[in-house]
């Protein structure tokens, strides 16, 4: 027997889905050839994020040792747990900045503090993911639209630039926001250490350059391991430039983040949580779903919430801090060759041998070598230019959105910014929502055909009729746009003797939905119009039966398309123009 096309058969065996622990399934049908590309991709992964991951514990404002913690645990973690077979999990720098944010509103200076907060601000993310993942409300991270992410994120790129200024200086500056200490720093630029200057303008040059000349080249491993080199061959350190300092090595210690530093900070660090989350989980689901659909596999999205819950979890218990998806970490896992979660934990592991054997090393990192790397970090990774051009060219709103948000970003803190652009997500939600499109339809000349008047004014309108259509539920959001748009076309046609309403578009009425169309039948009623509905969904057609509004309108007066609508109501009027 032949299947159509499109259809499963049902007689085959169904493919079994990731399961609590995708990689065990991914471990059972393991190849030996894919050994070799998921230790190259590893490896080369480790290399790219280890350097980057200092830069990110630099923005967080915590030791740099917790940084790569928290890369180890959540490349790990994710690779056990997580259905994509080819995402990196660790720091990024949009959230960094949120942590650093909700460090700064929470007014927290002591550094064992600030470590400690910023990992139980992570610990408390991975729990929101865990209650999203059993609850099923991924969702909910719809709710931050791709305009605000990118407003976000561009402004949360010039805080942090900001923000490292002063160690390519060697000056110091303070502020309330970014404006100011922008303002700050630029007052102390006469007080500025020259060979400080010196060696972070060369670091900007050499990181930017690299991705100019040699883009395929890890920027960011060249411009740490030069800064080392520079140390140690010109003593940096003895000339005035700042160094990052001891960093001790050795493994992560499992450390509970101090429960009364959070309760202290309680709306901050529930904030920050939520923040966190909604950002991480719209990130890595894109990213799976691409990943998976490239290589033909299957995700569960539900999972990932589980995985990062997860990654979260043990990178904050771990003393580290929020984890994501790295694009450009998982861009070159999936292109040097990873087929399972085994090059993440390859990553993960090569993390912790750096942590065990060289981790003492980077004390001689010059700090404006680390603020070049960070500074590179977010201007690549967060500043998106072509997509607010996007923004500008297709949608003007969209635009003014993520300018918004780019706005209260730089006014009201990096964190402030996240809230205000869900704001700014859910006011544009309610605002389309509640104005459902509601256009004049017209004839196509010679057809059955009815269009949008607006997009083609060439059509036929017959006189004494018009057709409206309904572009979108309604429901008690909906109810009041829709009576206004009958009731003023009504007004605005005193010939009008018929009225047809299209509900093709109409694909959810609740019960303030269904007294509106009694209430229409009324309006229409008393204007002695005679009032019809086309394209009635069965769906709908069910609610307002219940409801007993069909035959407030007339069985007769419900039709299968527009034109027979028309016709009927026509010949309705034509007949009672004959019997008079």
């Amino acid at each position: 027997m032949s299947v159509p096309k499109g259809h499963r058969d049902p007689s085959a065996p169904r493919r079994p889905g990731p399961g609590l622990v995708p990689l065990i399934g991914q471990l059972r049908s393991y190849e030996r050839s894919w050994l070799r590309g998921d230790l190259v991709a590893g490896i080369a992964v480790a290399a790219l994020i280890i350097p980057k991951n200092l830069g990110y514990a630099g923005i967080a404002g915590i030791p740099l040792q917790n940084g790569l913690y928290a890369a180890a645990a959540g490349a790990i973690l994710y690779a056990i747990f997580g259905s994509c077979r080819q995402i990196s999990m660790g720091p990024s720098s949009g959230l960094a900045a949120v942590a650093a944010s909700a460090v700064f509103a929470a007014s927290i200076t002591d550094g064992n503090a600030v470590a400690a907060f910023v990992a139980g601000i992570t610990l408390l993310s991975g729990i929101l993911f865990l209650v999203l993942a059993v609850a099923r409300m991924g969702w909910i991270a719809q709710f931050l639209s791709r305009a605000v992410v990118t407003g976000f994120l561009f402004g949360a790129a010039i805080d942090v630039v900001i923000g490292e200024l002063p160690k390519l200086t060697g000056t110091e500056a303070d502020g309330s926001n970014s404006i100011w200490e922008l303002f700050s720093w630029v007052a102390g630029l006469p007080d500025t250490h020259r060979t400080t200057l010196l060696v972070g303008a060369a670091s900007l040059v050499v990181v930017f350059g690299l991705r100019v000349v040699a883009p395929k080249v890890p920027g960011a491993l060249v411009l740490v391991v030069g800064g080392l080199l520079a140390n140690w061959l010109l003593d940096l350190g003895n000339r005035g430039v700042a160094l990052v300092g001891d960093i001790p090595s050795g493994l992560p210690r499992l450390v509970v983040p101090d429960s009364r530093l959070l309760a202290e900070h309680a709306g901050t660090a529930a904030t920050a949580a939520l923040a966190l989350v909604m950002i991480g989980f719209s990130q890595t689901a894109g990213d799976a779903r691409a990943f998976a659909a490239k290589h033909r596999y299957q995700i569960d999205i539900n999972q990932e919430s589980v995985a990062q819950a997860l990654a979260n979890g043990g990178a904050g218990l771990f003393q580290g801090m929020p984890v994501s998806t790295s694009l450009s970490a998982s861009s070159l896992n999936d292109h040097a060759g990873a087929r399972t979660g085994v090059a993440s934990i390859v990553s993960g592991v090569t993390v912790l041998l750096t942590l065990v054997f060289l981790a003492p090393l980077f004390a001689g990192l010059p700090k404006p070598v680390l603020a070049a790397l960070i500074i590179e970090a977010v201007v690549m990774g967060m500043m998106d230019v072509p997509e607010l051009r996007r923004l500008a060219r297709v949608q003007r709103f969209d635009f003014a959105i993520a300018v918004l948000a780019v706005v209260a970003t730089l006014l009201v803190g990096v964190l402030a910014g996240v809230v205000i652009g869900i704001g700014l997500s859910l006011l544009w939600l309610i605002a389309v929502t509640t104005h459902p499109h509601l256009p004049l339809l017209g004839r196509e000349p010679g057809t059955q055909a009815y269009r949008d008047l607006a997009a083609h004014p060439g059509d036929e309108e017959i006189e004494g009729v018009a057709v409206v259509r309904v572009d979108g539920g309604v429901f008690f959001a909906t109810a009041d746009a829709v009576e206004d748009r009958i009731r003023d076309l009504i007004q605005e046609r005193p010939g009008l003797g018929l009225l047809v309403l299209d509900a093709a578009g109409v694909n959810l009425v609740d019960a303030q939905g269904s007294a509106e169309f009694r209430e229409l039948v009324r309006l229409a009623g008393e204007a002695r119009v005679e009032f019809r509905v086309a394209r009635l969904k069965p769906a709908v057609a069910a609610v307002l039966e219940r409801d007993g509004v069909l035959d407030v309108i007339g069985r007769d007066h419900v039709h299968t398309n527009v034109h027979q609508a028309v016709e009927a109501g026509v010949r309705r009027r034509e007949g009672r123009a004959t019997e008079a």
